[in-house]
């Protein structure tokens, strides 16, 4: 008789809290493994360690072209699809401007106008080379910067959970900070459904504005709350407009994405964020078809969800 055995683990990692749950008969092995993955992955996708493998692609913008690993080739080819519209707020070269704000840090500050003005010319997408024979990456210009913190915890997310399947787990629970992926049937619930909690953009930690019932789904969840600092009586929140260089100005406190994949949480979290709570409500409608939904949460606290989520909203609270 095989004994399935549920654990948890939660690491301080990527900037933010990690917790891993996992059902298996040696669970606490997959647990450790799971944990390592999580470092070579943070080594390789990293914006802020300087010696990690999309570091080393920075550091040579302008001089040479990089051989990368193929995920780190995959995920940059994938920002650069998504980075490219024109009414896309996602763009993975907005890296320099990211590290003129440094808004999460104890350092942050408004940069001048013209240092603005200047790091706007770094920050075009298309400036990006890829060679998909040899796998490798050039940026054109020297100064350029990619930051793939808009989309690697989605992607990270979908690899533990191909980990997951390979290592026969029956049951897992992945929350990078924001990002949450379901996979299997949950231990605790009768019906196998997870149950989610959308942050309350305007509340303490842990008071959600909706729970929602999750069944092998991501939940990526993007906000102007977490992430701002103060200056000069006036606050100033960490998602930047690839257009101005400043933060976006918007009418959105959150957006919420729900999908398969968590990589899809995270590009259309990216794209959409900055666009009017109609025009995000119609992309999504469009999106169904792919198993794509979402939540807005206004400044005004007014809350929006796609209609193929109010099947499994279990429970909402309007402010």
């Amino acid at each position: 008789m095989i004994i399935m055995s549920v654990e948890n683990r939660e690491v301080h990692m990527m900037g933010t809290v990690i917790q891993l749950l996992v059902q298996h008969p040696h669970a606490n092995l997959i647990l450790n493994e799971m944990v390592m993955k999580l470092e070579e992955y943070e080594k390789r996708f990293s914006a802020h360690d300087p010696q990690s493998e999309l570091m080393q692609v920075n550091k040579n913008a302008g001089i040479r072209p990089v051989k990368v690993n193929p995920s780190l080739y995959k995920l940059i080819k994938i920002g650069k699809k998504h980075s490219i519209p024109k009414d896309s707020s996602l763009n993975i070269t907005i890296g320099p401007l990211v590290q003129a704000w440094h808004i999460g840090f104890d350092d942050a500050k408004v940069p001048s106008e013209k240092k603005i003005q200047t790091l706007l010319n770094k920050t075009q997408p298309n400036d990006i080379i890829l060679d998909d024979e040899t796998q490798s990456v050039f940026l054109k210009h020297t100064g350029m910067f990619i930051d793939l913190g808009a989309l690697a915890k989605g992607f990270i997310a979908d690899l533990i959970i191909d980990d997951f399947k390979t290592l026969k787990v029956t049951a897992g629970l992945v929350n990078l900070g924001g990002n949450v992926m379901t996979y299997g049937f949950a231990p605790k619930h009768d019906d196998g459904y997870w149950r989610i909690g959308i942050e309350h953009p305007f509340l303490s930690r842990g008071n959600y504005i909706a729970i929602l019932k999750a069944f092998n789904q991501s939940i990526v969840t993007s906000g102007i709350y977490e992430r701002k600092f103060t200056f000069n009586n006036k606050t100033y929140h960490h998602i930047l407009d690839r257009h101005t260089g400043y933060p976006i100005e918007t009418n959105i406190a959150s957006l919420t994405i729900v999908s398969k994949k968590s990589v899809d949480g995270e590009i259309w979290t990216g794209r959409l964020f900055g666009q009017s709570t109609q025009q995000i409500m119609n992309t999504l409608d469009q999106l169904q078809d792919q198993g794509i939904s979402g939540i807005v949460v206004t400044k005004n606290g007014d809350l929006y969800y796609s209609k193929s989520l109010q099947p499994y909203l279990i429970e909402t609270n309007f402010y």
